[in-house]
C-alpha cells in the first residue's frame, strides 16, 4: 500500500468526534492523549480509520503511533514531516521528542539525537549535541585561589522571587566558591519567565560569587513532561525527576563542576517533596552532595511564593511586602503585577 492511500486530517487542537478517534486509536497502541497538545496530524484510510498519528506542544512532539498493519510504508517519517513544518511554520527550529526507548533507531533514522536514556524514557532532539553546546556557552567563572572551592548549584522557578528564595541562595552561596543559579525558563507560570529571571537577578545582585543562568528547554518542567506512554501514572511522576536529574549531572554538573545541589525542605509541595527524594537517590551516582537547607519562617511558617500569590488574589499586598524583597514587591505593586492579580482573583471566582 502506497502513502497516496491515505489522506491527511488535522485539529489545532483536536475536539468532538476527530479528539475521540485519535484518542482510542493512541490507546489501542498503549498511549494516552495528552491534552496539552496544541496539534494533530493524522494519515488516515479511506474507510476512516487512522493509520497513523502525531502531535506537537510548542516545539515538543509527542503521541506518535503507527497501526501496526501498517508498519513499513513510512508512515512514521511523514507524520514526524508534518509536524516539522507545523512547528518550524510557528517559528521553532529546535525540536524535541520523548519517547519510549525501543524506538531510538527509528527517530535516530528522522533526525534525532539522543540527548538522555532511561529505563523508561528516551529524549531527543533535532540537533547534534544542541545540549552540549548549550550547556559550553554557559559562564563558567572558576573560584580563585583563596576561595572555597566548592561550586554549588540551585535550580528554582521564582514564581516570584521571595524572601525564601534569597535565604536559600545567600546560604548557599557563603558554603560555594562559585553558585550557580538556574531559573526555569518555561513560560508556564504566573509570573513570566522574563520577569521571573530578572527579579532573581535583581534579588541577588549582591552576592558576587552567584551567577544566574536560564534553564533553557532542557532542564524539564513538569508542565510538558510526558506521561502519555507511561501506564503506571503514578510511576510517570518518579520518571519525570529522574531524566530531569540525570541530565542535569550528565550535562550541566559535568560541564561545570558542580559538586553540590542546594535545596529548601518542602513542608507544602508533595511533588516538591517528592524531587527532593529523587535527588538523594540519583546525585550521589554522580559524586553530587544535595544539601537541603530549612526554610525561612515569617509569622512561624516558610516562606513560599504560593502564600504571595494567595495574598495577590486577595489583595493583601501588606502582607506580601514582608515576604518579599524590594524588586518584587514593586513588580507586583506595578500595572503588570496588578494584571496578574486581576487573574488570580478571577480564577479564583471561577
Amino acid at each position: 500500500m502506497e502513502y497516496g492511500a491515505f489522506y491527511e486530517e488535522y485539529g489545532q487542537p483536536l475536539s468532538g468526534r476527530k479528539k475521540e478517534k485519535v484518542t482510542a486509536f493512541l490507546h489501542r497502541a498503549g498511549l494516552d492523549y495528552d491534552e496539552g497538545v496544541e496539534y494533530t496530524a493524522s494519515l488516515v484510510t479511506n474507510q476512516g480509520e487512522i493509520a497513523a498519528t502525531g502531535s506537537l506542544q510548542q516545539n515538543i512532539l509527542k503521541c506518535i503511533a503507527v497501526d501496526d498493519q501498517y508498519q513499513g510504508l513510512g508512515l512514521s517519517s511523514k507524520i514526524v514531516t508534518l509536524l516539522l513544518n507545523q512547528a518550524l511554520s510557528q517559528g521553532h527550529k529546535h525540536i524535541f521528542l520523548f519517547t519510549k526507548p525501543k524506538n531510538r533507531a527509528m527517530f535516530a533514522d528522522l533526525g534525532f539525537y539522543p540527548i538522555v536514556e532511561t529505563e523508561d524514557i528516551l529524549f531527543m532532539e533535532n540537533i547534534q549535541n544542541g545540549i552540549g553546546r548549550y550547556v559550553g556557552s554557559l559562564a563558567n567563572p572558576q573560584p580563585s585561589q583563596t576561595e572555597n572551592k566548592t561550586i554549588g548549584a540551585i535550580v528554582a522557578n521564582c514564581n516570584p522571587f521571595t524572601n525564601g528564595h534569597r535565604y536559600l541562595i545567600e546560604t548557599a552561596a557563603a558554603q560555594c566558591g562559585v553558585l550557580h543559579l538556574f531559573i526555569l525558563s518555561e513560560d508556564k507560570s504566573l509570573f513570566p519567565a522574563q520577569v521571573r529571571y530578572s527579579l532573581a537577578q535583581q534579588g541577588t545582585a549582591d552576592l558576587t560569587n552567584v551567577v544566574l543562568h536560564p534553564t533553557s528547554d532542557y532542564l524539564i518542567s513538569s508542565a510538558v513532561f510526558p506521561t502519555y506512554f507511561m501506564k503506571d501514572k503514578a510511576r510517570a511522576q518518579d520518571a519525570n525527576c529522574e531524566l530531569d536529574l540525570h541530565i542535569f549531572c550528565q550535562y550541566f554538573a559535568k560541564e561545570l563542576g558542580i559538586t553540590k545541589r542546594f535545596v529548601g525542605t518542602e513542608p507544602f509541595c508533595r511533588v516538591t517533596g517528592a524531587y527532593n527524594e529523587a535527588m538523594k537517590k540519583i546525585l550521589p551516582q554522580y559524586g553530587i552532595e544535595l544539601v537541603e537547607i530549612s526554610r525561612k519562617l515569617w509569622e512561624g511558617r516558610a516562606i513560599s511564593a504560593s502564600q504571595v500569590r494567595q495574598c495577590m488574589a486577595v489583595g493583601d499586598f501588606e502582607k506580601i511586602r514582608s515576604m518579599v524583597p524590594p524588586a518584587t514587591m514593586e513588580y507586583i505593586l506595578s500595572s503588570q503585577g496588578q494584571q496578574l492579580a486581576l487573574r488570580l482573583r478571577e480564577a479564583a471566582h471561577e
